[in-house]
C-alpha cells in the first residue's frame, strides 16, 4: 500500500528520526532540518566567530527593547493554549471515529489523522484519560491481521503515544499491548509492521520491563533479528538492553532462552550491536551468578569464546571503557561460581590476554579508594580480581566444594598453572616495583600468594626464574601498611617452606632476613634499607589510617562479598599477627646463626663496605689538601673496581648496594670541599669521574662502566622512596559556601574549623562562631589576615554593630565578586568615573584633620606620582586610633557605593587612590583591594613599593594591633605560604609515611589556634647556596638541589637523590669536564700535541636516569582534580621536578608544566584544536581571532601580541583576502613569523663562520634567511646604543612573546635555536666550552689558546716566574705575536674588546681569551637575553621552563625532527571515506613518505597540517589525527592535483594509476601549494 511505503525514516538512535523535532514553541523551519553532520562540515571561520562573539547568543541585548518583552511572550501564551486546545478537539474527534468506524478506508483515515496529531502536540495536550481511552483501542486495531496498513498505523500511533506520554505504557501494557506485539514479532508477516513494532517495543520496555519480559518480549524482539537492517537490529537490542536492567533475582528465567542468541551477536561487527549485546548478557550473568548450575549452562553456549574475542587487543571492535571492564567483571563471575568456566578460561590461554591487559594499560588510571568503594568499572581492578579468581585458595572454613574441583583441576594440570605462573608474576613484580598504590599492591601480592600457595616445589622454582621474588620482597617491607607486610610475610614463609635449599641464600642477599628482623627488632637494626620499621605495628591507632577508606584492604578483591562482611569493614587480621608470623618465620626458616650481624654479610656485602672505608679514608687525606695526581689515580682506581664489581659476574643486590654505606660514601667524598677556597678541589674529583665516561675510544655508550651504577641507584630509589600519592577523594563537584576567608561560594566541599584563642593570650577576643566553614584552597596567610582583622577590629570598636556591618559588607561585597567575574569582560569600559570620584571624595569628608585629605582626586593620576623620589610615599599626618577606625567604617561604605565600578578600574588607578587616603584607611583598602580581586599575586611590580610602605606606615601607627598572628594547627605552627588543604596533608604524611586516601578530611572537625606573635628583627637575606661556592656554570647547577624541604636530611633516599643528580649532570656535561682535563693535562705536560685536546664524550640515554616509580607517582597525583586546582599536591611533587626534573619522564613532565605554568583549563590545550572539542569546550578556553596580512608578517605579529600576549586566550589566525581560518592558518602563521625572525638583515643573529663567502651569498639572495649549521645564536653587539640596536632589542622582546605565546597554545615553531641559546633560556651560565656548540672554530680555537695560557702558567708556577719556554708560547710552531691577532671580536671588527691593548702577545693572551668568552656569552649578548625574557614574561614567567633540558626544550617549542617508520605512519594515521590501509593508493603514498628526503618531509607537513614539524610526540600527539580520503575526480584522475583541509589535518587524495604519477603530482602540490589558504 501506498502508506506503507511511505512511512517515517527511523534512526538508529532515537526512532522516530521526523519527530518531534520542534514543539509549537520553538518551531524553526530553517533549522528543524539540520543535522549533525552538517554541522561537521562547517567551518573554521563560523566557529572562531561563535567563540569571540558568544555574547551575541544566548544572551539578552542590552539595548534592547524591555517593554516588548511582555507582548510578546503574551502572544505566544494564547497561541500555545489555542494550540493545546486544539490538539485535544482532534484527538476526540478522531477516537470517536476509532470507536464508531468499521470501514477500514475510514479506520485508514482516522489512525494517520491521529499519528499527525501525536508527531506534534506536547504532554500537556493528551491527559492521562485521553491514552487510557487510546490505548485498548490501538492495541484492538494493532491486532487487525487481515489489514496490514491498519496494523502498521496502530502500532505506529502506540509508538508515538509513549513517546509523547511515556506514563501510557503502564495503560498499554493494561490492554495487553505487550502480548499484541509479541504475536506479531514471532510471525513476521510484514517486515514494516515488525519494524514498526521494534519501535514501539523500545519505548514501552523504557517504563515497563518487567512486564514485557513476562510477556517474552525477549525472544519475541531476537528471534528474527537477522532479517532487518542495522538500524533495526539496534533498536531490538536496545529493548533486551532496557529489559535487562530490570531483570527479576528470583523465579524463573525466561531470559535464559535469549543467551544463545545474545552470544552469536557478540560476533558482528557494529559497535553499537556488540555493545548492547554484551551489556545484556553482564545483566543476565548478574542475576544468575548464585546458581552454578545456571553458569554452567550459560558457558555451554561460547560465551566466554565471544568475550575473550573481543577483550583481545586484535579484535575489529573498539568497546567502550565501562563495557570493557564490565566483560572482565562477568569473567569474575562466570569463573567464581562455574567450574566450568573456570576450566574453559586456563583451556584459552586467559593468562595471555590479561598479561596483554596490563601490559598496555596506564597504572595512573589504575583504582582510587573511592572507584573501589562506590564500586565503579574500572580495568585494573577488574583484572586483579579475575586474577584472584583464578587461584582459588581452600583455607579453612572458606572451603567449598567449588574452590576443591578448582584446585584439584589446578592440581591435575600443573603445565596450565605454570603457564599462568609465567606470564602473570614477571608482570605483577613490575607494577608493583612502578609505584602502584596500596589498593594495586594488595591486590598483587594477593595473586602472588596464592600463586605460591597452589604451586609445587618444581613449579614454584620454574616461576622463580622468571621474576627475582626476594628482591621483590625486600622492596614490599620497605612499604608501611600491614595487610600489605602480612602478605610480604605469607609469601616469604610458603616460598621458603617449599625451596628453602634453593632460595635460602638469595632470600638473605636480597634483605629479606634483615628486612623481618628490622620488623621484629627495629631498636637493633642499623640498616639503611629499613630504618622506619618501627611504624609498622598492629597497634589499633596504627590500623586507623587504613580503615579511613570505605573498605577495608581485606575485602578489596571479593568479587561477591556479603552484605554483612562489606557492610561493616571490620579487619580480618588479627592482633599482633604480623609481629607473630614474621617471629615464626626467623624461628623456623633462618638458622640461628644468622642473629651474628657479621656472619649473615655476604662476600659481595663485605668487599662493597672496603671501598667504601676506602673512600672514606681518601676523603680524609683530602681535607684542606691540594689533590695530587696519585690521589687522582687512587680516586680512579677506586672508582673503577667499584663498577668492575657493579658489573662482574656476581649480582649485586640493591640490599648489598645500599647497606654497604658506599653511596653514602661517595656524597661525603665529593661535598668535603665544599667552599669557596677549596671548591677546585671538588671540580677534579669530578673530573676524575668523567673518565668512566669515555675510558677508550673504542667503547660504545651501553657498555659504559657508569650504566651498573646508575641502574643500581635506581633500584635503591625505588626501594627507599616512600613519597605518598594522595587522593583528596573529590568525584564531582558540588557547591558550598565558605565564610572564612571571603564569604564565598565554592565548587568544593569546605572545611570545618574551630579556631581557639591560645593559653594565656589577653590581647585577642575570642572567635565568636564555635565551627567555621573555611575554604581550603585559601592560603594560610588569608586566614591568619582575616582574624587579624576581625579580632582587633572587635576588641578596639564598642560599637559591636559596627564590626558586624563591616563583615556584613565584606560578605556582601565578595558575593558581589564572585557573581560577578563572569561578565566582567564585556562590561569593561562602561565604568561612571564620575561616581567613582564622587565617592572617593566622599571618603575625605571625615571629621579629622584636613591636612591629611585632599578636595579632589584625578582617576588619571598614575602610582609613580604618589611616590616621591626617595621612593617613599607622601608623608601625611597620622590620626589617632578613634579617628582611623570613623575612617575605616566610612571607607568601607564608601568601597560598598563604588563596588561595581573597582572592578573595572586596573591596579594603578586603584593603589594610585589608596595613596590620597590615610594610613589606616590605606590597609583596609589594601585589605579589601586583595579580597576583592583576589590580585594578591598579580601586583604590578611599580604597585609593590606602595604596598610595602602601606603596611609598614600602619604597622608604625596601629602598633600592636597589626602584628602577626601565630596560627598553630592540631597543635604545629603552620607555614603561611601553605593552603589549609596543603597544610592538614603534609601533617597527615608526617604521621603516616604511606597515604592513599584523604577521605576523612572533609568529615573532621580541625582546631587552628592564635596567639599574637612575638616581633623579632627580619633575617637578612643571604644569596643563594650556589652563588658563594662561585662555580663554574658547567658544575653550578649540580648543587642547586633544595633538599631543606625535607625535614629528615638523614634520609638515605636523598644520598640517592643527590649522586643521581650528580651523575646526569656529568652526563650532560661530559663535554666540559673531558675538555677541562685535557687542558690540564696539557698544561702539566702530560699532553703534548695540541690536537690531543680534542675529545670524544660518550653519554648515556637520559632514559637511563628516569624513575619509572616516581614518574607513576607523579602521574597519579596529577589526575587528583582537587589537589592540582589548589596547589595541594604533596610537597615532594614540585621539589623533585623542580631539583631532580630527570627522575621524570618527558611527557609527565610537560603536563606538569602546563598544568604548574597555565592552570588546569589550559592544560588540554591541544585537544581543543579538533572540530568536535571546538564545538563541546562550552567556552573553557576563549578564542581570540586575529586579521594578519602576509606582506607584513612581522609587523601583524607585534600588533597580535601587544594586543594578546598577556591574555589568557588562544589566538587564530586570519589571512586577508582569504578565507581559511582556524589551526591550519595559525600554525602556518607561526611558522612565517619563525622565518622572518631568521632574515640576515635583522641583526639578531651571529653568522655562521664557517661557511664560504660564496655560499653565504647564495642563501641570502635566495632565501633572506640566516642559515647556521649550529643554530641561531645572538649577535654580539658593543655597549654603544645606535637605532639599529634598539630595534634589534624590540625584536627579542617580541620573539620573547611569540616563543612563549606559542608554548602556552600549543604551537610549533621552525626557529633553529642553538643548544647555547637554550641554556641561556633556561638560566644556565655559558662558558668556554659552549662556544663550540654555536661556532666550532672559534670555540676550538679558544680553548688551544687557554690550554696554552694554562701551560704558561704552569711552567712559571714551577721555575718561579722565570719561564721562557717556547713550547707554551706558541701557537701550533707560530708565536703568539706573529699571528697578528687585534683585541676586537673574531667576526666583528667593529666590536673592541679593549682600550688599552691593540695587539695579543704572550703576556696578554690570557686576558684575550676571557674577554673574548665574555663578549660572546655575556658581555655582548646579555642585553639582548634579557629583552627576550622580559618579551616572554609578559606571557607566562620562564622559570617554569627550567624543568626541561635544552633538547627537550627544543622538542617542546619545535616539535619532533626524527623520520617516521612504517608501521609509525600506519598505526597513527587514519584512512577513510574509500580508503583502507590496504588499498593500493594507501600503498603507494606510504612508500612514497618514507622515500622523502627531510626537505620533502618538511614541506609534505607544511602542506597537510600547517607546521613543517610535528608536535611533541610525532603523528600520535597530531590533532586532530592526519585523515586520508579518496578524492573524486570529475575528469582524468591522473590530472588532478590532492587538496587539503590543514583545519582538520585531512588529505583528500585521488586515486592515482601509478605509484610515479602519485609522487610527480605530491611534490608538485606540496611545493607549489603553500601560501594561501582557499576552499578545496
Amino acid at each position: 500500500m501506498e502508506n506503507r511505503g511511505q512511512k517515517r525514516t527511523e534512526s538508529a538512535d532515537e526512532l522516530p528520526a521526523d519527530k518531534r523535532t520542534c514543539t509549537s514553541l520553538e518551531f524553526r523551519p530553517s533549522s528543524s532540518h539540520s543535522t549533525p553532520e552538517s554541522h561537521e562540515n562547517d567551518t573554521e571561520a563560523s566557529s572562531s566567530v561563535s567563540a569571540s562573539s558568544s555574547h551575541s547568543e544566548g544572551e539578552p541585548d542590552c539595548d534592547s527593547d524591555d517593554a516588548e518583552q511582555p507582548i510578546h511572550n503574551t502572544s505566544v501564551a494564547d497561541y500555545y493554549r489555542r494550540r493545546v486546545s486544539g490538539d485535544q478537539g482532534k484527538l476526540k474527534t478522531v477516537l470517536r471515529s476509532l470507536n464508531e468506524q468499521t470501514d477500514p478506508s475510514e479506520l485508514l483515515i482516522s489512525l494517520t489523522e491521529l499519528c499527525e496529531v501525536l508527531s506534534f502536540c506536547t504532554e500537556n495536550s493528551l491527559s492521562g484519560s485521553m491514552a487510557d481511552s487510546l490505548s485498548p483501542v490501538l492495541v484492538r486495531l494493532a491486532g487487525n491481521e487481515s489489514n496490514p496498513d491498519i496494523m502498521l498505523l496502530a502500532v505506529r500511533a502506540i509508538t508515538y503515544l509513549c513517546d509523547v506520554l511515556p506514563q501510557s505504557s503502564c495503560l498499554l501494557i493494561r490492554h495487553g499491548a505487550a502480548n499484541s506485539l509479541c504475536q506479531i514479532l514471532m510471525a513476521i508477516q510484514y517486515l514494516d509492521v515488525a519494524e514498526q513494532c521494534l519501535q514501539a517495543f523500545e519505548k514501552i520496555s523504557k517504563d515497563q520491563p518487567l512486564p514485557c519480559l513476562q510477556a517474552g518480549a525477549i525472544m519475541a524482539v531476537l528471534s528474527y533479528i537477522d532479517f532487518f537492517s542495522t538500524s533495526i537490529q539496534r533498536v531490538a537490542l536496545s529493548t533486551v538492553v532496557n529489559i535487562c536492567k530490570k531483570l527479576p533475582s528470583e523465579g524463573q528465567s525466561p531470559f535464559m532462552d535469549a543467551v544463545p542468541t545474545l552470544c552469536n551477536l557478540l560476533q558482528y561487527e557494529d559497535r553499537q550491536l556488540v555493545e548492547s549485546a554484551a551489556s545484556c548478557l553482564i545483566k543476565i550473568v548478574e542475576k544468575i551468578s548464585k546458581f552454578p548450575e545456571k553458569l554452567d549452562e550459560i558457558c555451554k553456549h561460547g560465551i566466554i569464546n565471544g568475550f575473550i574475542h573481543l577483550l583481545n587487543s586484535n579484535s575489529r571492535i573498539t568497546l567502550s571503557e565501562p563495557t570493557y571492564s564490565g566483560l572482565i567483571g562477568l569473567l569474575v563471575k562466570l569463573s567464581s561460581g562455574s567450574v566450568e568456566a573456570f576450566k574453559t578460561l586456563y583451556e584459552l590461554d586467559i593468562s595471555s590476554l590479561l598479561k596483554d591487559i596490563l601490559s598496555n594499560y596506564d597504572l595512573s588510571h589504575a583504582m582510587t579508594p573511592s572507584h573501589n568503594a562506590n564500586g565503579q568499572c574500572n580495568q585494573v581492578h577488574e583484572v586483579l580480581t579475575l586474577l584472584n579468581e583464578l587461584l582459588p585458595a581452600s583455607t579453612g572454613d572458606q572451603c567449598s566444594m567449588t574452590v576443591i574441583d578448582k584446585a584439584y583441576f589446578l592440581d591435575s594440570h600443573p603445565d596450565l598453572l605454570q603457564k599462568f605462573g609465567i606470564d602473570i608474576l614477571p608482570l605483577l613484580v613490575e607494577m608493583v616495583n612502578s609505584g602502584a598504590n596500596v589498593y594495586v599492591c594488595y591486590g598483587c601480592l594477593s595473586i602472588v600468594k596464592k600463586l605460591v600457595y597452589l604451586s609445587k616445589s618444581g613449579v614454584l622454582l620454574e616461576l622463580l626464574k622468571s621474576a627475582n621474588i626476594p628482591s621483590f620482597l625486600a622492596g614490599v617491607f620497605t612499604r608501611k601498611d600491614h595487610h600489605v607486610i602480612m602478605l610480604a610475610l605469607e609469601i616469604t614463609e610458603m616460598t621458603l617452606q617449599k625451596t628453602s635449599d634453593f632460595v635460602l641464600n638469595s632470600f638473605i642477599k636480597e634483605g629479606v632476613y634483615f628486612a623481618i628482623d628490622a620488623l621484629l627488632t627495629p631498636e637493633k637494626c642499623s640498616q639503611s634499607m629499613f630504618p622506619v620499621f618501627s611504624a609498622v605495628s598492629d597497634d589499633p591507632s596504627q590500623k586507623l589510617f587504613s580503615k579511613e577508606v570505605l573498605r577495608c584492604l581485606c575485602f578489596a578483591f571479593e568479587p561477591n562479598p556479603s552484605p554483612s562482611e562489606a557492610g561493616a569493614c571490620i579487619c580480618k587480621l588479627e592482633k599482633d599477627s604480623v609481629q607473630n608470623i614474621a617471629k615464626q618465620i626467623r624461628t623456623i626458616c633462618f638458622s640461628s646463626e644468622l642473629l651474628d650481624s657479621s656472619r649473615g654479610l655476604t662476600d659481595v656485602l663485605q668487599t662493597l663496605k672496603c671501598f667504601s672505608s676506602a673512600l672514606n679514608d681518601l676523603r680524609s687525606t683530602s681535607i684542606n689538601c691540594e689533590i695530587s695526581v696519585d690521589h687522582e689515580e687512587k680516586l680512579y682506581n677506586i672508582l673503577h673496581q667499584i663498577m668492575d664489581k657493579l658489573n662482574g659476574r656476581e649480582p649485586v643486590s640493591t640490599f648489598e648496594f645500599i647497606e654497604s654505606g658506599l653511596v653514602r660514601s661517595l656524597v661525603n667524598y665529593l661535598t668535603v670541599d665544599f667552599s669557596q677556597s677549596q671548591f677546585s678541589l671538588v671540580e677534579k674529583k669530578f673530573e676524575v669521574f668523567s673518565r668512566l665516561f669515555s675510558p677508550s675510544s673504542d667503547l660504545v655508550a651501553k657498555d659504559l662502566p657508569l650504566l651498573p651504577f646508575i641502574r643500581k641507584l635506581q633500584s635503591a630509589l625505588s626501594s627507599l622512596e616512600d613519597f605518598p600519592v594522595i587522593s583528596s577523594q573529590i568525584t564531582k563537584q558540588r557547591n558550598s559556601y565558605a565564610t572564612v576567608p571571603n564569604g564565598r561560594p565554592t565548587q568544593h566541599p569546605c572545611l570545618k574549623v574551630c579556631f581557639v584563642k591560645g593559653d594565656g593570650e589577653t590581647n585577642l577576643c575570642n572567635y565568636s562562631e564555635d565551627i567555621a566553614s573555611v575554604d581550603p584552597l585559601a592560603s594560610l596567610d588569608a586566614i591568619e589576615e582575616f582574624l587579624r582583622r576581625k579580632l582587633t577590629r572587635k576588641r578596639n570598636v564598642p560599637m559591636e554593630s559596627s564590626s558586624e556591618s563591616e563583615d556584613h559588607m565584606m560578605s556582601q561585597d565578595s558575593q558581589h565578586t564572585s557573581s560577578g567575574n563572569s561578565s566582567q569582560d564585556e562590561n569593561s569600559g562602561h565604568v561612571d568615573h564620575d561616581s567613582v570620584a564622587s565617592a572617593l571624595s566622599e571618603m575625605q569628608v571625615m571629621p579629622i584633620r584636613a591636612s591629611t585629605c585632599l578636595k579632589e582626586i584625578n582617576l588619571s593620576k598614575s602610582v609613580s606620582d604618589q611616590v616621591d623620589n626617595s621612593g617613599q610615599p607622601d608623608s601625611v599626618e597620622k590620626p589617632s586610633s578613634e579617628e582611623a577606625h570613623v575612617v575605616s567604617r566610612s571607607f568601607l561604605r564608601s568601597m560598598e557605593q563604588i563596588n561595581l565600578g573597582f572592578c573595572h578600574m586596573n591596579s594603578d588607578e586603584l593603589f594610585s587612590r589608596a595613596a590620597d587616603v590615610l594610613p589606616h584607611t590605606k590597609v583596609y583598602f589594601l585589605n579589601w583591594f586583595e579580597l576583592r580581586l583576589g590580585m594578591r599575586d598579580l601586583l604590578m611590580d611599580s604597585v609593590k613599593p606602595l604596598v610595602t610602605n602601606m603596611k609598614t606606615e600602619c604597622n608604625a601607627s596601629c602598633g600592636d594591633e597589626s602584628a602577626k598572628l601565630l596560627l598553630f594547627l592540631e597543635g604545629e605552627q603552620v607555614d603561611y605560604s601553605l593552603t589549609l588543604y596543603q597544610a592538614i596533608i603534609q601533617q597527615r604524611i608526617k604521621a603516616q609515611h604511606e597515604i592513599a586516601s584523604s577521605r576523612n578530611i572533609w568529615s573532621q572537625t580541625y582546631t587552628i589556634m592564635y596567639k599574637r606573635a612575638v616581633k623579632t628583627t627580619p633575617d637578612i637575606q643571604t644569596p643563594a647556596q650556589t652563588e658563594k661556592f662561585g662555580t663554574p656554570s658547567f658544575l653550578r647547577c649540580m648543587f642547586t638541589c633544595d633538599l631543606s624541604s625535607d625535614p629528615d636530611l638523614s634520609n638515605p633516599t636523598y644520598d640517592i637523590l643527590f649522586m643521581l643528580k650528580s651523575m646526569e649532570m656529568m652526563n650532560r656535561s661530559t663535554f666540559q669536564l673531558m675538555s677541562s682535563e685535557k687542558i690540564r693535562c696539557f698544561a702539566e705536560g702530560r699532553v703534548h700535541d695540541l690536537d690531543n685536546l680534542r675529545v670524544k664524550a660518550y653519554s648515556l640515554p637520559q632514559s637511563e636516569f628516569l624513575s619509572s616509580k616516581l614518574n607513576e607517582k607523579l602521574e597519579q597525583q596529577m589526575r587528583d582534580s582537587l589537589a592540582v586546582s589548589s596547589s595541594g599536591m604533596p610537597s615532594w611533587c614540585s621539589h623533585l621536578v623542580s631539583s631532580y626534573p630527570f627522575l621524570f619522564s618527558f611527557e609527565v613532565r610537560r603536563k606538569y608544566f602546563r598544568q604548574e605554568a597555565f592552570g588546569r583549563n589550559q592544560n588540554q590545550v591541544q585537544n581543543l584544536d579538533s572540530p568536535t572539542n571546538r564545538r563541546q569546550s562550552g567556552g573553557a578556553l576563549a578564542r581570540k581571532k586575529f586579521l594578519v596580512s602576509r606582506e607584513r608578517i612581522l609587523e601583524s605579529a607585534a600588533q597580535m601580541m601587544n594586543k594578546y600576549a598577556g591574555h589568557k586566550v588562544v589566538l587564530e589566525v586570519e589571512y586577508g583576502e582569504e578565507v581559511g581560518t582556524g589551526l591550519g592558518p595559525t600554525l602556518e602563521f607561526y611558522t612565517l613569523v619563525s622565518h622572518e625572525f631568521q632574515k640576515y638583515d635583522l641583526g639578531m643573529w651571529r653568522e655562521d663562520h664557517c661557511l664560504s663567502a660564496t655560499v653565504k651569498n647564495s642563501q641570502v639572495q635566495d632565501f633572506g634567511m640566516l642559515m647556521c649549521s649550529s643554530g641561531l645564536f645572538p649577535r654580539p653587539w658593543a655597549s654603544t646604543e645606535n637605532i639599529q640596536f634598539t630595534e634589534v632589542l624590540n625584536k627579542f622582546v617580541l620573539l620573547g612573546k611569540v616563543v612563549a605565546k606559542a608554548i602556552e597554545d600549543g604551537r610549533v615553531l621552525d626557529l633553529p635555536f642553538s643548544k647555547a641559546f637554550y641554556k641561556l633560556m633556561l638560566g644556565q651560565e655559558l662558558s668556554l666550552f659552549d662556544i663550540p656548540s654555536f661556532d666550532p672554530e672559534l670555540g676550538r680555537t679558544l680553548v688551544e689558546f687557554q690550554a696554552l695560557v694554562n701551560r704558561k702558567k704552569h711552567l712559571d708556577s714551577m721555575s718561579g716566574g722565570n719561564s721562557r719556554v717556547e713550547l707554551g708560547t706558541c701557537f701550533r710552531d707560530t708565536k703568539i705575536e706573529e699571528m697578528y691577532i687585534d683585541f676586537t671580536l673574531p667576526g666583528y671588527p667593529d666590536f673592541n674588546l679593549s682600550t688599552d691593548e691593540t695587539m695579543v702577545n704572550e703576556s696578554n693572551l690570557e686576558d684575550y681569551v676571557s674577554l673574548v668568552v665574555d663578549a660572546t656569552t655575556h658581555a655582548g649578548i646579555s642585553r639582548q637575553v634579557e629583552a627576550f625574557k622580559s618579551g616572554f614574561n609578559k606571557v607566562f614567567p620562564i622559570r617554569h621552563l627550567q624543568i626541561f633540558t635544552e633538547e627537550e626544550l627544543e622538542r617542546l617549542l619545535c616539535g619532533e625532527r626524527d623520520s617516521w617508520a612504517y608501521n609509525e605512519l600506519l598505526d597513527h594515521i587514519k584512512f577513510d571515506h574509500g580508503y583502507t590501509a590496504s588499498s593500493p593508493p594507501i600503498v603507494n603514498l606510504l612508500e612514497i613518505a618514507l622515500e622523502f628526503n627531510y626537505e620533502q618531509r618538511r614541506a609534505f607537513l607544511q602542506f597537510v597540517t600547517g607546521a613543517p614539524r610535528l608536535p611533541p610526540g610525532g603523528l600520535a600527539s597530531l590533532n586532530p589525527k592526519l585523515t586520508i580520503v579518496r578524492k573524486h575526480c570529475s575528469g582524468c584522475v591522473d590530472a588532478d592535483l590532492p587538496s587539503v583541509m590543514t583545519c582538520a589535518n585531512y588529505l583528500k587524495l585521488p586515486p592515482y594509476s601509478s605509484k610515479e604519477r602519485m609522487k610527480e603530482k605530491l611534490l608538485y602540490a606540496i611545493t607549489e601549494g603553500q601560501g594561501s589558504f582557499h576552499l578545496s
